[in-house]
């Protein structure tokens, strides 16, 4: 059976962070928002309560370090907090993956699913990263190929069916893709936005006080020169071990592990400073909309963790300064950051505890 089904009107802007924007954009596109106004990619972020921080030295990886802001399911705390109905489908088998998506399409509804950047054709990248939301918007039996919308692309991008299938099949890090495909279905209206923010707020809070590991212990045992940390405990282990990498890796090694730095902070699809930009975005838009000053107090924090974060990557790739001397200024403004992170755990638990009782009428 041959067809053909594009959303011609699918709403799509860049964005900083594929799940974030590719949320945003299937927000927007079922009509859904607080007083007519559509979410901005920031409070998408910060409604998934999904800010973290991991951090892992090993000596296997290319390269041999690894950074990431956030938890590992945005999608299943934002639409669990938002109302709407989330169900994942994962497979080993390409056929049935792909029937899910037809399917979705063929009853109007565009997909989001899981990919690995390493194998999508238009970004070009030799770097492996599996759990990369896209949303898929059409196919083309003729020509063999989807329609793939991603927060790296303004436009939307012609993908053949073998190049997809690779990318939904990948077993890269950090996890396999398996054919994850979401079918989601939305409510009528939004949950009262405070309830909501309040939620997100305390999950923020605690999963940097009590966060998930970003790999099982099965996996790092017996590994050695090895550091690993998430949460804020892990922000002092990043910092701790900041100091040490000019005595673990050479001179060239260096070079390298500081580009990457950089990258992980500001290029990695982190929507900037490893998250922080649009988490102040989110506390910014809480603050317009309910007029806390915690909420600006919050706001103003995560500025300024955001100028933290970004100094760091700057840094880093400053070609000017030789790299044990841009070790030594790395660690100067990283140590600073597990007591702002800390600050800023307890502003979100404090906000959350202001936003509880303060439900206006859902619009």
């Amino acid at each position: 059976m041959t067809g053909r089904r594009v959303i011609s009107d699918y709403p799509h802007q860049l964005a900083g962070h594929c799940g974030s924007g590719a949320l945003r954009d299937l927000m927007q596109w079922a009509q859904l928002s607080y007083d007519d106004t559509p979410l901005d990619e920031g409070t998408v972020f910060g409604l998934g309560g999904e800010l973290g921080f991991s951090y892992l030295r090993h000596p296997a990886m290319s390269p041999p370090i690894y950074l990431v802001g956030r938890g590992p399911d945005l999608t299943g705390g934002f639409t669990r907090r938002l109302g709407i109905t989330a169900t994942q489908h994962t497979t080993d088998d390409p056929g049935e993956g792909w029937a899910w998506v037809r399917d979705e399409l063929d009853h109007g509804y565009p997909v989001l699913c899981w990919a690995d950047i390493a194998h999508l054709p238009y970004l070009r990248v030799r770097l492996s990263m599996s759990r990369h939301d896209i949303v898929i918007t059409g196919y083309d039996d003729h020509t063999r190929t989807a329609t793939v919308i991603d927060n790296d692309r303004a436009d939307p991008q012609p993908v053949g069916y073998e190049a997809l299938a690779r990318a939904r099949n990948s077993t890269g890090f950090p996890a396999p893709t398996r054919h994850t495909t979401y079918r989601l279905r939305y409510p009528t209206h939004l949950p009262p936005l405070a309830d909501t923010a309040a939620d997100a707020c305390h999950a923020a809070a605690r999963a940097l006080r009590h966060p998930q590991p970003l790999l099982p212990t099965s996996q790092l045992d017996g590994v050695t020169d090895l550091a690993h940390g998430a949460g804020l405990d892990g922000l002092r282990v990043f910092v701790d071990d900041l100091r040490r990498w000019p005595d673990v890796f050479t001179p060239t090694q260096l070079d390298t592990v500081l580009t990457a730095l950089a990258a992980f902070i500001d290029k990695a699809g982190t929507g900037g400073s490893l998250f922080r930009r649009l988490q102040a975005d989110y506390l910014h838009y809480l603050n317009q909309r309910t007029g806390l000053p915690l909420a600006g107090q919050a706001a103003d924090l995560y500025a300024q963790l955001t100028q933290h974060w970004h100094d760091l990557a700057r840094i880093a790739t400053t070609a000017t300064t030789d790299t044990s001397n841009r070790v030594t200024a790395l660690t100067d403004t990283a140590r600073h950051l597990p007591e702002l992170e800390q600050h800023g755990a307890d502003l979100l638990d404090l906000l959350a505890r202001e936003l509880s009782p303060y439900a206006p009428e859902t619009p």
